[in-house]
């Protein structure tokens, strides 16, 4: 696969005006210098569609295009549970969290945590989120968003691994979360331009020209069997998404701390107007990822029939997209670097912003804004060339990227569900029950690993949340209640939605009842 003088002058024009367009939206106007909320939270300004597609963009990166694609050749749709599972957890979120995060007017995740417990808390997870963003998140999107580069391009992958990386920080370093939040309309658009091409060419190119449904109809019935939302016991793929345990056990526990408490992710909402801002940026974001599976789950089924004997699952997506026609071929190939690029832009903003304002500030609280800034960007810079260095060492030999970091992920979720969901909605939990839920969870889900190594990890995520939420339940009630200690505000919380959020809440539950039924 090559790409012509076209393809490389899209792919060149978007590059050259994405990075001017960050550059302007973030510029500050006459002589005002940015400070720490310009900078972390874009003024605490963002409209709703800049909320909505930056949440997206900030998710569907090489990690989730590649890796998704991958896991769809191998699973089937069933993996689309956790886009569609996402969107009913993201009401939840805009309903339940989000009007207590605003109130306490909040930079980061763990603000919030040393405000409800200690800052013992708040560094314990300040520091396990800032590994988690460089040696996982970052890592993925580079390798894999490096891997697709060279499978289209032929530039040697170590390669394209840096100048992607140099990229990302020269678009986000300087202008902050609001060079990154509005500018991932464009970014959204372009994903969900290219996906919707990539799905309609390699569906209609396996009806031979009959269209796309009839592409879907031969897809469906050659494939059975990778169209089963629900897999049984005796499905090979059991282990990776355990029947019933998707819709009632771990992947809960997995989707309310990524999308209720991940900082890179609730920063977008943080920084919103207000909270009714907020919650329909979050409304568009669950309708987007309703929409998601067909952009980055069917490709990769599409590829049993066009590339059935790929060496990697993970080759699914880059080979589809040497089917696609001059032109063609550039947006689409534009469309992954923009994903890429805009979630790394969302994790390098984080980790500049935990590790300002969690670690750095917590010591110096002199520090000027100006100064806070300053740091922030040389942060980031940091973690970025860790992230760059450690991305083929850490995931060279994976073949479903994918399920690598939601197996890791999965040995933190259960603590930091608890932790949060304790802390927002009892006030009885103390930072001890805090501290021990944390490492509970770590402990107990490397004993689960070692005892039941076939277990499947989803389950297990499920198992040390009841575990840890119950211990956290016991230390509290045998501590002495220290209420003075609560300095976050969770009583007279207005949680009542407009009309319209209501109604999106139920459009997004019919639709999931729907589809569910319909792939049983």
């Amino acid at each position: 696969m090559t790409l012509t003088t076209l393809d490389i002058a899209i792919v060149a024009i978007y590059a050259v005006g994405i990075f001017i367009l960050a550059q302007w939206v973030s510029r500050e106007k006459g002589s005002h210098e940015k400070n720490a909320q310009d900078y972390f939270l874009a003024s605490r300004s963002l409209p709703w569609w800049a909320i909505g597609t930056s949440l997206i963009a900030a998710n569907i990166s090489a990690e989730q295009i590649i890796g998704m694609s991958g896991s769809g050749y191998v699973i089937g749709l069933g993996i689309a549970s956790y886009e569609w599972m996402a969107a009913l957890t993201l009401i939840i979120v805009g309903k339940y969290f989000l009007p207590i995060f605003l109130k306490n007017g909040i930079y980061t995740m763990p603000e919030f945590l040393e405000k409800r417990y200690s800052p013992a808390v708040r560094n314990v997870m300040a520091v396990f989120w800032l590994g988690v963003y460089v040696f996982v998140n970052l890592t993925s999107i580079l390798w894999l968003g490096a891997t697709a580069v060279h499978t289209v391009t032929g530039i040697d992958v170590q390669t394209a691994l840096i100048a992607i990386g140099i990229f990302a920080g020269a678009y986000a370093l300087y202008g902050g979360l609001k060079a990154v939040a509005l500018t991932d309309v464009i970014q959204v658009s372009l994903l969900v331009l290219g996906g919707l091409l990539i799905s309609y060419i390699a569906l209609d190119r396996i009806s031979e020209g009959q269209g796309v449904v009839a592409g879907f109809n031969t897809l469906f019935t050659t494939f059975p069997e990778k169209f089963d939302m629900i897999l049984s016991q005796d499905n090979p793929n059991y282990k990776d998404l355990p029947g019933l345990s998707v819709l009632l056990g771990g992947l809960w526990v997995m989707n309310v701390s990524y999308w209720g408490f991940n900082q890179y992710i609730i920063q977008r909402a943080l920084a919103a107007k207000s909270v009714q801002e907020a919650q329909k940026g979050i409304v568009l974001a669950a309708f987007l990822k309703l929409l998601m599976p067909v952009i980055i789950v069917l490709p990769g089924i599409a590829a049993l029939v066009l590339a059935p004997d790929l060496a990697r699952p993970d080759e699914a997506y880059p080979h589809l997209m040497a089917l696609l026609p001059t032109g063609i071929l550039g947006l689409v190939f534009a469309a992954l670097v923009a994903a890429v690029i805009a979630s790394l832009g969302s994790k390098i903003n984080s980790i500049a912003t935990i590790f300002t304002m969690d670690l750095y500030r917590s010591m110096k609280p002199q520090t000027s804004e100006r100064d806070l800034v300053k740091i922030g960007r040389i942060a980031a810079s940091v973690g970025l060339i860790v992230a760059i260095l450690s991305a083929r060492p850490l995931l060279g030999s994976f073949d479903q990227a994918f399920q690598y970091i939601q197996e890791f992920t999965g040995f933190f979720t259960p603590g930091i569900c608890v932790i949060f969901l304790l802390g927002m909605f009892w006030e009885r939990t103390t930072a001890a029950a805090a501290l021990v839920a944390a490492v509970a969870s770590a402990v107990l889900s490397l004993v689960f690993k070692l005892a039941m190594p076939l277990m499947p990890f989803m389950n297990r995520v499920g198992y040390v949340f009841l575990i840890c939420f119950a211990l956290a339940i016991v230390i509290s009630l045998a501590s002495p209640r220290r209420t003075a200690e609560l300095r976050v505000e969770l009583k007279g919380i207005d949680y009542s939605t407009t009309t319209g959020f209501n109604i999106a809440a139920v459009l997004v539950i019919v639709i999931l009842t729907f589809l569910y039924w319909r792939f049983w």
